[in-house]
């Protein structure tokens, strides 16, 4: 079964049309790159899949299951998880409960066993999750540190691992590695090797190409909100009209 499979989204804004006539499939465990110049379009369609926008025609289908147009809340308890290009972390906490606070969908206690303390056992392994990830992602050295006050870096690292935390089925991931330095790259390199490996299924955007030749198992290009090539990273990066819209034509 496919994870993600989109079915002619479109979508426009006022007179410009942001994504037009998408279809694309992600296989269930792999993981697939969406890229494309800036302006494709490849923000806008994850907020057509993830419910923060709805489309005015297509369809969205999660493992089978037509979430069109449902609330990005709903989306997310279907086990759809994405982090943004700016890292959005909760200013007055720290490292470990930004983390911890991911797990809040996977929690099965309701506010009045948490107002009872009735929940701890769910609570302790929440703890140790988010210690877990916060180790795999070298982020450990900031467990008690101020999430607002790690450099922009960290704190994209720290919006992935609190990603993970929800358990996702299907995650989605907005330019992770961009502004991180080569160390938090390789760690972010890691931290992704390890997501995979759990059979956790991958959508990434991201411009850093090394990496996406490194990991992706599939690569899907956007060009002016049209998809126009997909294929193995090999396929794409010599497909011609991938190079015409990153290089131009020759005059």
């Amino acid at each position: 079964m496919s994870a993600l499979e989109l079915r002619g989204l479109f979508r426009h804004f006022g007179g410009v049309t942001a994504v037009e006539d998408v279809n694309f499939t992600v296989a269930a465990g792999t993981l697939t790159a969406l890229i494309g110049p800036n302006g494709a379009g490849k923000t806008t369609l994850f907020n057509l899949i993830t419910g923060v926008v709805s489309p005015q025609s297509g369809q969205v289908l999660l493992f089978g299951e037509d979430i069109t147009g449902a609330r990005a809340e709903a989306v997310a308890r279907r086990g759809l998880i994405r982090t943004f290009q700016t890292a959005r972390v909760f200013p007055g906490m720290t490292a470990l409960d930004n983390v911890r606070a991911g797990g809040h969908l996977r929690l099965t206690h309701g506010l009045a066993a948490q107002a009872l303390r009735l929940a701890g056992g769910d609570e302790r392994a929440n703890l140790c999750r988010a210690e877990a990830l916060l180790e795999l992602a070298g982020l450990a050295p900031f467990r008690d540190r101020p999430a607002a006050a790690l450099p922009m870096g960290a704190q994209k690292l720290l919006e992935v691992c609190r990603a993970l935390m929800a358990g996702p089925r299907l995650l989605l991931l907005d330019e992770p590695a961009a502004g991180l330095n080569d160390t938090e790259t390789q760690d972010f390199a890691e931290l992704l090797a390890a997501v995979r490996a759990t059979g956790i299924t991958v959508l990434l955007v991201e411009h850093n190409m090394a990496l996406v030749m490194r990991h992706a198992d599939a690569v899907v290009v956007l060009d002016l909100g049209r998809c126009i090539a997909s294929g193995s990273p090999a396929e794409v990066v010599r497909h011609p009209r991938v190079v015409e819209a990153y290089l131009g034509v020759a005059a």
